[in-house]
C-alpha cells in the first residue's frame, strides 16, 4: 500500500496553531499507540518522507485536527474516503462484511465489485450521502475505463467526458491526457524496439510488468495531472 497523500506545510500549520513541539506531538501519538522518534515527525513536515496510514491517523488525533486537513484535499476516491474516516483498509472492510483482499483490490483498480448490503454498509461507515456514495462508486470504475480508451486510441475524444467525471477544466484535461497519451506510446515504443531487435524475452517481460504497473496507477496518476490534490475549500 503507497503512503496516503500528506501535504508537509499543513501539519506543520497545525501543530503551530496549537502550540506544539515535536516532542509533544511525538508524547501525544505515544499516548495513542504510535510510538516514533522525534525525528520522524521533522521528517514529514520537511515533505522528506511521508507518514503511513497509521502514523497520518495518530499525528491527527495528536494534533487535533481532520485527516483531510493534513491530506490537504476533499476526498473524491474510496481511498480518500476511507483515510478520511480514519479506517484502516483491512478495518473497513470487516465492519461491511468484504474480503480485505477483495476490498483492497476495489481501492487498486478503482472499481467497486461489493453486494448491495455491503454497499449499503459502506455509504454508512463512510458518512457518505446516496448522491455522493454514486460518484464514489461509479466514478471509480468510470474514469479508469475512459482512461484506458483515451492512452490506447483518440484521446482528444473522451476530453469532455472525463472533465464531466472528475470535474476539472477541459483544458486541463486535455493537457493530462496529452501526456499520458506519449507516456503509453512511449511504452509501446520501447516494446516493439525491443521486439524488432529480437532482445531476450526477460527484458520484453520487464516493460510489459512496467506497462502494467503505469495503467494499474492510471487514474492516480491523471487525477495528479488534473491537480485533484488541492486543498479542499473552506
Amino acid at each position: 500500500m503507497s503512503h496516503p497523500p500528506f501535504s508537509p506545510i499543513q501539519a506543520r500549520a497545525a501543530r503551530l496553531r496549537i502550540g506544539l513541539t515535536p516532542e509533544q506531538v511525538v508524547t501525544a501519538m505515544a499516548q495513542l499507540g504510535v510510538r516514533r522518534p522525534v525525528e520522524a515527525v521533522m521528517a514529514w513536515e520537511s515533505g522528506a518522507v511521508a507518514p503511513s496510514e497509521t502514523e497520518l491517523f495518530a499525528l491527527a488525533d495528536a494534533l487535533w485536527c481532520p485527516v483531510p486537513e493534513l491530506m490537504a484535499l476533499r476526498p473524491r476516491s474510496l481511498r480518500e474516503h476511507r483515510l478520511a474516516r480514519q479506517f484502516t483498509a483491512e478495518r473497513l472492510a470487516q465492519r461491511i462484511g468484504m474480503d480485505a483482499r477483495d476490498y483492497a483490490r476495489a481501492e487498486e483498480d478503482h472499481h467497486w465489485r461489493g453486494t448491495d448490503r455491503q454497499t449499503l454498509l459502506l455509504a454508512d461507515a463512510l458518512g457518505l450521502e446516496p448522491e455522493e456514495l454514486l460518484r464514489v462508486i461509479v466514478r471509480a470504475g468510470e474514469l479508469d475505463r475512459l482512461l484506458r480508451q483515451a492512452v490506447e486510441g483518440r484521446w482528444k475524444q473522451h476530453t469532455a467526458a472525463l472533465g464531466r467525471l472528475v470535474g476539472a477544466p477541459e483544458r486541463r484535461v486535455a493537457q493530462a491526457l496529452r501526456t499520458l497519451h506519449q507516456e503509453y506510446a512511449h511504452f509501446n515504443e520501447r516494446y516493439m524496439g525491443h521486439l524488432v531487435a529480437r532482445s531476450d524475452h526477460a527484458r520484453l517481460r520487464e516493460i510489459a510488468t512496467e506497462r502494467a504497473g503505469w495503467l494499474h496507477a492510471l487514474p492516480d496518476r491523471f487525477l495528479h495531472l488534473v491537480g485533484h490534490d488541492t486543498r479542499p475549500s473552506p
